[in-house]
């Protein structure tokens, strides 16, 4: 295997979806640093010859490309622009020539406010959030929208093989606007298997047996595949959030009101899903859903006091 050890790697962020991604890069043969909130978490990366640093700071002080893979905008924000536990902000020992790639789900405003701010120090900037979920992120599968300057995107190719699939889609903030448009089709398709399973087992159908006929028709999708085959199971551990879809689709239904577009599909969704977290509690998987669709079967479909 080639060997890119030339190259160094920051990756901030080893949760569900980042220490697969850190370790597909380290066995792509690619010098990696990690840094987490829970160094636990972190530390079983080290079998993989990734290197644990206790700082954000010291994770991408010397990085080539410094990944980012946190939960949502403000701990983008915070994690890049404020003091860590080592008295120096990250973003300001990124070094000249090198590149921030955020791979987060964050508002595109933010991703637009931060361009400008590393662009002054010599850092080039990429948002380029995934889709594919865990799985994805696990066999480097993971479809990845890459908004900004396509020379610089480019020139982390091979970056980016190690983990899925890049499309260049326009400037900076184009790959967070793909990613929102993927979560309405997710969230949609999502509630849509959940009623047809629970509508095939009130009906008393088998809904392993009507799942499997339905796969290689006009119906199939990765979600009846995945998702489907955890609802029937009742598997509603995390491998996707449902918390972290419902922050993607309250951020695409304020960047449409804010264009003066109303999306009646995506305001259902919103409710939906904000009415499941709610009603259940957070830490679901985005299949839980199915949980709200049983619930609203029978009748209940306001919000809990």
């Amino acid at each position: 295997m080639a060997t890119h050890t030339d190259r160094r790697i920051a990756l901030i962020g080893a949760g569900i979806m980042g220490a697969h991604m850190a370790r597909r890069l380290a066995q792509a043969g690619f010098a990696v640093t990690v840094w987490n909130r829970s160094a636990d978490k972190a530390a079983r990366l080290k079998e993989y010859g990734v290197a644990v640093a206790a700082s954000p700071s010291a994770a991408c002080a010397n990085a080539d490309a410094t990944i980012i893979m946190l939960s949502n905008g403000p701990v983008v924000e915070e994690v890049l622009f404020t003091r860590d536990s080592s008295g120096q902000v990250p973003a300001e020992v990124l070094k000249a020539g090198s590149v921030l790639v955020v791979m987060s789900s964050i508002p595109v405003e933010t991703c637009q406010a931060q361009a400008p701010r590393l662009g002054a120090r010599g850092v080039d900037y990429i948002d380029a959030p995934v889709s594919g979920g865990e799985p994805g992120a696990r066999d480097g599968t993971l479809a990845i929208m890459a908004g900004g300057d396509v020379k610089v995107i480019a020139r982390l190719a091979d970056v980016f093989s190690a983990l899925g699939r890049v499309t260049h889609i326009g400037p900076v903030g184009t790959g967070q606007m793909t990613k929102l448009a993927n979560q309405i089709i997710v969230g949609a398709t999502m509630v849509a298997v959940a009623e047809a399973l629970h509508f095939l087992k009130e009906g008393g159908a088998d809904p392993a047996a009507a799942r499997k006929a339905l796969m290689g028709g006009f119906a199939d999708s990765k979600i009846l595949n995945i998702h489907g085959e955890r609802m029937i199971e009742r598997n509603f551990v995390p491998g996707g959030p449902a918390e972290y879809q419902l922050k993607d689709m309250r951020t695409a239904q304020a960047l449409a009101a804010k264009g003066g577009l109303h999306f009646t599909l995506l305001d259902c969704l919103v409710g939906m899903f904000g009415d499941m977290i709610d009603k259940f509690g957070p830490g679901l998987d985005v299949a839980g859903i199915l949980k709200e669709v049983e619930r609203r079967s029978g009748g209940e479909t306001g919000r809990p006091s």
